[in-house]
């Protein structure tokens, strides 16, 4: 999860009105306003929010008095409501828990995110909420946040990282790194370093406490080299490279980024199938070394299981387990093709023309696209089950670009659902009778038609019968007229 401040072009509370037009649009909804009086709530428009902001934001000290937010989760691991809870928390963590606010979801993008948007000025006292390192708060409060909410603790991480048995200090910045921390030096002590991660200085170490560990006789190395001589035939060992175009948005004030912006290098990063599995299944993480956008001149394993770092060439000489390719890959795709439950060669093969057809321009080698049969999780199923069936119903009316239905090389029929990486049998997603339906249209018409008329035939006939028996009830059965004559006789 992911933090970003927005920048404000003065005191109108543009935000709102950005948010209140995506909500028309229906790419937004509103979640939650909090603080307010009520005269203001969900059925105020934009300009009476607006206007209420600005009334309580008249400060000269304060030129742009907008607090405008974003936080982002990955593709769409959390949900509105989550995301919603987690906004709230954080206005609490940074000091905004008693100021009016309102939280607005969008579903317009990959990845499920909430604008927040509220006022610098605190609306008791008049004054300026102090904003020094705003940046550098919002990244602790968010941590705060997530570790209050999810018990994800970055302190207990990194004391199990510090724990690793490394051979050099540049394994140490290898170790942190990956796991998205890093490591400079102590400008006040030379011997000293810290460990940061997004920009927050989360502990000081001394060099003293760092130990290292040389040996090379262990049982375990035997071992990985063993796992990657027999997986290297399994899973694919080409490898590409993962570019990364996206600019990076440090720490400094928004006008000072575009003084910086030309010089930020491209990040570039290399994968395999190989890498992945290995990752997922031994806990073994293998990390390419290299210089600007050149081949990688060696590699760093770092074994989770043993929690030890090896020099790769002590194990296998990368040449020798890696085939470079000079194909390469934008990150944002890469990340969303990870994500798509491939379970076969099939629906790999169909993820791949679907890719391929929507983007022409790019070229998307079998290799880029790993098998990942992670289940996805059930709320995120039910969702695309919703949405497939509502799109082979009303396909007519509505045409809905998140969504494709195509027939695989083996003749079944596959749904494809975008915004949520799914890919799945139409048939076990929308049920069997619906989908005799999808693929017999006449058929099931004609089936209609014939039960609407059978219906019709059996009302008549029902008439009829009623008819005949109001009409018959009056006379008597003859038989039964005939046997009352023979008893008169008898008396």
């Amino acid at each position: 999860m992911i933090i970003k401040i927005l920048g404000s072009s003065g005191s109108d509370f543009n935000g709102v009105k950005y948010n209140d037009k995506k909500v028309e649009k229906g790419t937004g909804e509103l979640m939650l306003m909090k603080n307010f009086p009520s005269f203001i709530n969900e059925n105020s428009n934009q300009q009476e929010v607006r206007d209420y902001f600005k009334s309580i934001s008249k400060s000269e000290k304060v030129k742009k008095p907008q607090f405008h937010v974003v936080i982002s989760t990955k593709f769409q691991q959390h949900s509105k409501e989550e995301l919603t809870k987690v906004a709230e928390n954080f206005m609490e963590e940074m000091g905004y828990g008693n100021q009016p606010f309102i939280v607005v979801f969008h579903n317009d993008t990959d990845n499920n995110h909430v604008h927040l948007i509220s006022t610098r000025v605190d609306k008791q006292s008049g004054k300026k909420i102090n904003d020094s390192y705003e940046r550098l708060k919002a990244q602790k409060a968010l941590s705060n946040t997530l570790e209050k909410l999810y018990g994800l603790k970055s302190g207990e991480e990194l004391d199990k990282l510090l724990n690793y048995k490394i051979s050099s200090l540049n394994q140490l910045e290898t170790l942190l790194k990956r796991n998205g921390y890093k490591l400079s030096k102590n400008t006040n002590d030379e011997k000293s370093f810290n460990i940061l991660k997004n920009g927050v200085k989360l502990k000081t170490i001394s060099g003293n406490q760092i130990v290292f560990d040389n040996g090379k006789n262990d049982n375990r190395r035997k071992q990985i080299k063993a796992i990657l001589s027999k997986y290297k035939e399994i899973y694919s060992n080409k490898v590409f490279k993962v570019e990364d175009n996206r600019r990076k948005r440090s720490m400094l004030p928004e006008e000072k980024l575009s003084e910086i912006e030309n010089h930020l290098k491209m990040k570039i990063e290399f994968e395999s199938e190989l890498q992945k599995k290995l990752r997922d299944v031994f806990g073994i993480d293998m990390v390419f070394h290299s210089k600007e956008d050149k081949n990688p001149f060696g590699y760093t394993v770092i074994d989770h299981k043993t929690q030890k770092v090896y020099k790769g060439s002590d194990i296998v000489k990368m040449n020798e387990l890696f085939d470079f390719t000079p194909n390469k890959i934008d990150k944002k795709l890469f990340e969303i093709l990870k994500d798509y439950n491939i379970q076969n060669q099939e629906s790999k093969k169909i993820v791949l023309e679907f890719i391929s057809k929507n983007n022409p321009k790019i070229e998307i080698k079998d290799f880029m696209l790993f098998e990942n049969r992670k289940k996805k999780d059930l709320e995120m199923y039910r969702k695309v089950q919703f949405e497939v069936k509502d799109f082979i119903k009303n396909s007519k009316q509505n045409y809905d670009k998140n969504i494709s239905i195509t027939r695989g090389e083996d003749e079944k029929i596959y749904a494809i659902h975008t915004r949520y990486h799914y890919i799945g049998e139409l048939q076990s997603l929308i049920g069997e009778k619906e989908f005799q339906k999808f693929m017999n249209p006449i058929q099931a018409n004609e089936i209609r038609v014939q039960s609407k008329e059978k219906t019709e035939i059996n009302k008549a006939i029902d008439e009829m019968l009623f008819e005949f028996m109001k009409s018959s009830t009056a006379a008597k059965d003859p038989a039964e007229n005939e046997l009352r004559k023979k008893r008169k006789k008898k008396k």
